[in-house]
């Protein structure tokens, strides 16, 4: 059996804002009716949250669950956790129609840091990132230049993107070019 490694391996860059792969983080996708009360149940009890809302995002300590599409919630975990929270869905949504999978090798997560954080991303997301228009709680799912990802805010100054693995030295490299000091262009 092989060692599980994340993407980057931990790399990050400081620029004016700091930029960080995170490491392994587990992830399971869960496609269904998002209406389902035996769907919202089993979500909250795995995650400790409840569904969220469209385009939103809603995290207790190491768990999170992101909407993704109107049948798709993304469900973050510890990496070692991914496996069992599979098999507690299942379990909870037997004789539903459902499909939950474990998409943790699948993925990059990014932390982005800094006081312009907001900059940073405007820079590569076609997505308004003034603070009237995206706020905590709130999730986007875009593109980083022509990568497809999702974003969205942990605190004021705290962002984490979420891409496919097979672009995430692209993506860290892109991130890496925006945050480059002397780079900044003072737009928030």
């Amino acid at each position: 059996m092989s060692n599980a490694v994340s993407a980057l391996q931990g790399v990050s860059y400081d620029g004016y804002v700091k930029v960080t792969e995170q490491g392994l983080r587990g992830m399971i996708t869960l496609r269904g009716d998002l209406a389902s009360a035996k769907l919202k149940t089993a979500v909250s009890k795995l995650s400790g949250v409840k569904v969220p809302a469209v385009n939103a995002c809603a995290f207790k300590g190491a768990y999170g669950v992101a909407w993704m599409s109107p049948d798709e919630l993304l469900i973050l975990c510890p990496y070692d956790a991914a496996e069992a929270g599979v098999a507690q869905l299942s379990k909870a949504l037997k004789g539903q129609h459902f499909l939950a999978a474990n998409v943790s090798d699948a993925r990059a997560v990014f932390q982005i840091e800094g006081a312009q954080v907001r900059e940073v991303l405007a820079k590569l997301a076609p997505v308004d990132l003034s603070e009237g228009a995206f706020q905590l709680g709130q999730l986007r799912r875009t593109r980083i230049a022509q990568a497809p990802a999702a974003f969205w805010l942990k605190d004021a100054g705290t962002a984490e993107v979420i891409c496919f693995r097979s672009q995430a030295d692209y993506v860290f490299e892109l991130f890496k070019r925006a945050a480059m000091p002397g780079a900044e262009v003072g737009v928030f």
